[in-house]
């Protein structure tokens, strides 16, 4: 299996991109958050899962593994195909698809396209038990896996704060306000540390 490809972006749609690496172009489908980490970028790293089928092979790309991660747990459930959970991490993020999965709030997924009341309560009811265990747990490193949040991490070990800390910092930050910049989340995680 494929575990990412790395290289530069030749094509961008909200939908799906090409990845050129070493002389081969890579189409692979994305989720709209995984377009909007890559908006504006020459090049990526994007993570793969690799949909092998009789008539296809298809690639699927995730900026990060826990999004990778959600997408593997979606395509578990019974009813819930590729281009399904797709849709859910393009409707919600995966901090947002834990919080609604852990929490049963059946209305919320029936919001994505595609998702009627009964594959709402069967992803509740094959997930809820995992999602609590893998992510909402660990809902302050969830938060803090984005490149910026990883990078403001970074900064703020090497002003001397610990690591520890600074990853809970910026996860606290991350979950009140996901679209922070890394200028933003570093001057926030200074007011709280």
């Amino acid at each position: 299996m494929i575990d990412y490809i790395k290289g530069e972006i030749t094509e961008l749609t909200p939908t799906s991109t090409t990845i050129e690496a070493y002389g081969i172009g890579y189409f692979i489908n994305i989720s709209l958050n995984t377009y909007s980490n890559l908006s504006g970028k020459k090049n990526t790293q994007l993570f793969v899962y690799e949909a092998i089928r009789e008539d296809a092979h298809v690639l699927f790309g995730f900026s990060d593994k826990q999004e990778r991660e959600m997408f593997l747990l979606l395509i578990s459930v019974s009813g819930i195909g590729a281009g399904t959970a797709r849709m859910m991490l393009s409707s919600l993020n995966t901090t947002e698809l834990a919080n609604v999965i852990a929490s049963g709030n059946v209305d919320m997924l029936k919001t994505v396209k595609g998702i009627g009341m009964k594959t709402a309560q069967r992803v509740i009811v094959d997930l809820k038990d995992k999602i609590k265990v893998s992510n909402i747990e660990h809902i302050d490193t969830l938060a803090a896996s984005s490149p910026s949040a990883e990078e403001a991490v970074a900064a703020l070990v090497m002003l001397g704060f610990p690591q520890q800390a600074s990853q809970k910092a910026v996860g606290r930050i991350l979950k009140d306000k996901p679209d922070s910049t890394v200028e933003q989340i570093i001057k926030s995680a200074l007011k709280i540390l």
